[in-house]
């Protein structure tokens, strides 16, 4: 049991002093084994208030039964305190003196004790109910006062609409309140529109001939009004276009008849000679030169003139009705030169090439185009992680310690990685000189961008799905767990991190190459950046948290190697 209470002078200071709380005698539990005895003393607060927890006077096998608390007050300011009995039954659980405690000197002694429960009152009136349905409401249905929402709904013509109207029940029947409330449909169609299903007010328009019909009380009626205008004016005559191409040909070379047959001479051509030579062939004679009797007619020869002109022509763009340089360049306005086979050009604005430039050359300045050879030659003879069919690591593995490191039980571990161009990251990659499964709930990574938002996770890694593989190879192996989503990762700077549940009695957990570690708090932010390559949050979370604070990050040892794959 609870008991409370706050002593406060009349100005609404509080008192100071105790309350004194007695029972009777020393009280026996024998289930419990227990025997309780002496005051219960309980302190005002700087409030004025105190609180105490007692047995109930009428708990269960204890003795003596049938007696009740003794409550003396002892308050700074009051020369004689107040003393009375209470009874704290175990059906009110908690009590507040100012509830129970006599108030008039006059009043004996004031023993708290549940009074019985009283009676069920009088059962009330039902109150009114609403009902719906989607016809009218059935005449015995509800009593008065009670209200009926018929929702009635039709479609015509692919337009479905909904009617609603309210009744109320009065004197033994049902009546409408008000009338229908629904909007107008317009509907369209070629032919008359029968009325079921529509309503006043509704809209009809004939596509065939353009009438309008409004919906009537009675039915469609006859139409209100057409969508099609009076006939317009005339247009003006527009201008002739350009000869449109021929009819029947008329006649050919200036005959005309049924079969035109041409001639040689028709169509300019040579006739066949008397020699029986074919029409267009020369034979040259024994001077090396066609026979005047094969050569054209006068005006088949040499060319007189061209456009006019005569002599040793030379025609402008004017003369064949092309434009010259300047009037090209005016029309057709070059936006950007073409680009050049050789020499030194500039090009200026964004580009999207069909295929990746190449150079032949290695590049001298720091704008030059750069080759794969050349910056695969820049590795030297040091691994990359690619190598290693990995996207990124936190240090060449080699350089790990000999010793593993177990990563702990709880603490969130943080590993800093860089990518150096845009990637797609499916797991998150560890290596482990011996594990032996058993990770708990709770055990999870994930990968956050460099302001410390979560970008991508695994799931739960104490499931089948999620979990590392177990080690027990002399020299350890690679373990790793997926995400629950690749992620298309831009290049920069990300934050690794991940926490580990498991019994550390029995070493359930996994042991991960680390860098060296001796110093319980190495440093680990180097050079200019404030990036933090490795470090921990003690205080773990049973899930991988939205975002961290980067900033917060505490510098600790067990600079464990990650990985990204």
């Amino acid at each position: 049991m609870t008991v409370r209470a706050r002593f406060l002078a009349p100005d609404g200071t509080p008192l100071s002093g105790a309350i004194i709380i007695r029972a009777p005698a020393q009280l026996t539990f024998p289930a419990a084994d227990v025997i309780l005895g002496g005051p219960v003393s309980a302190q005002l607060d700087a409030q004025g208030a105190v609180e105490v927890t007692l047995p109930a006077t009428d708990s269960p096998d204890m003795d003596p039964s049938g007696w009740a608390y003794v409550v003396t007050e002892q308050l700074s300011g009051i020369p004689i305190g107040r003393s009375y009995n209470i009874v704290l039954p175990k059906a009110l659980p908690e009590v507040d003196l100012a509830d129970i405690a006599p108030t008039d000197p006059s009043k004996p002694n004031y023993v708290g004790v549940p009074g019985p429960k009283g009676d069920t009152g009088a059962t009330g009136a039902p109150g009114a109910r609403i009902y719906s349905g989607a016809t009218a409401p059935a005449a015995g249905l509800g009593v008065d006062g009670d209200l009926y929402v018929r929702y009635e709904t039709s479609t015509v013509l692919g337009v479905t609409s909904t009617t609603v109207s309210t009744w109320q029940r009065t004197a033994g029947a049902w009546a409408q309140l008000g009338g229908d409330v629904r909007g107008a449909a317009w509907y369209v169609n070629t032919t008359s529109t029968p009325s079921t299903g529509t309503r006043p007010g509704d809209m009809l328009l004939r596509t065939d001939t353009g009438d309008l019909w409004q919906r009537g009380a009675s039915g469609w009626g006859s139409a209100v009004g057409n969508l099609r205008g009076p006939k317009g004016d005339t247009g003006a005559t527009g201008q002739t276009g350009a000869t449109g191409p021929g009819g029947v040909v008329q006649s050919v070379n200036g005959k005309s008849a049924a079969a035109v047959t041409l001639t040689a001479a028709d169509v300019g051509a040579l006739a066949t000679s008397a020699a029986g030579v074919p029409s267009g062939v020369a034979t040259l004679g024994a001077d090396g030169k066609v026979p005047a009797a094969q050569l054209p007619a006068a005006g088949g020869g040499a060319v007189d003139s061209v456009n006019s002109k005569t002599g040793a022509v030379v025609l402008t763009a004017a003369d064949v009705g092309a434009l010259d340089q300047a009037a090209a360049d005016a029309r057709y306005a070059q936006t950007s030169a073409a680009v050049l086979l050789a020499g030194t050009q500039t090009i200026s604005g964004g580009k999207t090439f069909s295929s990746i430039p190449s150079t032949t050359a290695s590049p001298t300045t720091a704008n030059h185009i750069t080759r794969k050879l050349y910056v695969d030659g820049l590795g030297g003879g040091e691994w990359l992680p690619s190598d290693h069919g990995l996207l990124t690591w936190a240090f060449d593995p080699a350089l790990g310690q000999s010793t593993a490191l177990y990563p702990g039980s709880g603490p969130i571990r943080v590993t800093a990685v860089i990518l150096r161009v845009p990637v797609t990251v499916t797991r998150i990659v560890w290596f482990a000189t011996g594990y032996a499964g058993g990770l708990t709930t709770g055990s999870w990574a994930a990968i956050y961008d460099s302001a410390g938002t979560r970008v991508a996770a695994t799931g739960d890694m104490s499931t089948a799905t999620y979990e590392p593989a177990e080690v027990h190879t002399a020299g350890g192996a690679t373990i790793s767990s997926p995400l629950t989503a690749s992620y298309a990762a831009p290049a920069g700077v990300y934050y690794v991190a991940s926490r580990w549940q498991y019994n550390t009695g029995t070493g359930d957990g996994p042991m991960l190459l680390a860098a060296e570690s001796g110093a319980g708090a190495p440093p680990n932010v180097f050079g200019q950046s404030p990036v933090k390559r490795f470090g921990v949050y003690t205080a773990g979370a049973a899930a991988a948290p939205a975002t961290i604070n980067v900033g917060a990050m505490e510098n600790g040892a067990n600079r464990i190697w990650t990985a990204l794959a």
